[in-house]
């Protein structure tokens, strides 16, 4: 077995923002893997790397369902590594696509650990996170001096949510969309409110800066959003 797997972060939406190491992969590579949902057409992580894709690469969508600990049906993440492999014993250089860094709350990471068990090749090479790219759009810090940063996927129960914030000074709430009107509440409760900012789709032609958190609760936001704030 030849081939190798690079396992590469696109970053939050802008194309310019891929490390150069990430652009000679996606250039280099005989496959390119598209990762998606089974509710989406489509891969964000894709157009975002599209640029840089050669006219005779292949690109491969894979569905990697959305369950949580993606334990309750492997069937579809067998399938997923079986088909890889079968490109690696073919001797190809494939390239596997992931929104932000690849290790950071990445669909990526069960990949990885799966090809590797495999005996794969495998190289990962990061990517900006989406809270990085927000703060310095916004020019403002994500933690200064002894600040404590917490970092949360909003998808949390409302109980893990409430420690996080009681126990840090700045805070990153990512993952916010089915939850948003009970995320702000919390945050409201925690004196983190007035300085929170929300970024949806941070780098994409329809990105979206709200400052305003608290009179936009009830609004409908997408799944790539993302809040910055720190305590009163």
């Amino acid at each position: 077995m030849n081939g190798k797997v690079f396992g590469v972060g696109v970053g939050p939406g802008d194309s310019e923002l891929l490390t150069v190491k990430a652009v000679n992969a996606i250039k280099g590579a005989d496959v390119v893997i598209a990762p998606r949902t089974e509710k989406k057409e489509g891969s964000v992580a894709l157009d975002i790397a599209r640029c840089y894709i050669g006219e005779n690469t292949e690109i491969v969508y894979q569905i990697y369902p959305m369950v949580k600990g993606f334990s309750e049906d492997t069937s579809a993440w067998e399938k997923n590594k079986a088909e890889i492999m079968a490109m690696l014993e073919q001797g190809k250089q494939v390239v596997f696509l992931t929104l932000g860094d690849p290790m950071f709350y990445s669909t990526y990471i069960y990949v990885y650990n799966r090809l590797k068990e495999a005996g794969a090749d495998i190289e990962t090479i990061p990517g900006i996170p989406a809270l990085c790219a927000i703060a310095s759009y916004l020019g403002r810090s994500i933690v200064e001096g002894d600040d404590i940063l917490s970092i949360i996927p909003a998808t949390v129960s409302e109980d893990k949510l409430k420690k996080a914030l009681a126990t840090c000074d700045n805070a990153v709430i990512m993952k916010v969309y089915k939850n948003f009107s009970q995320v702000v509440d919390n945050l409201d409760e925690a004196s983190m409110l007035n300085n929170a900012t929300l970024v949806s789709r941070c780098g994409l032609p329809d990105e979206e800066i709200i400052n305003n958190v608290a009179a936009s609760k009830d609004k409908k936001l997408n799944y790539l959003s993302t809040i910055l704030t720190k305590r009163d």
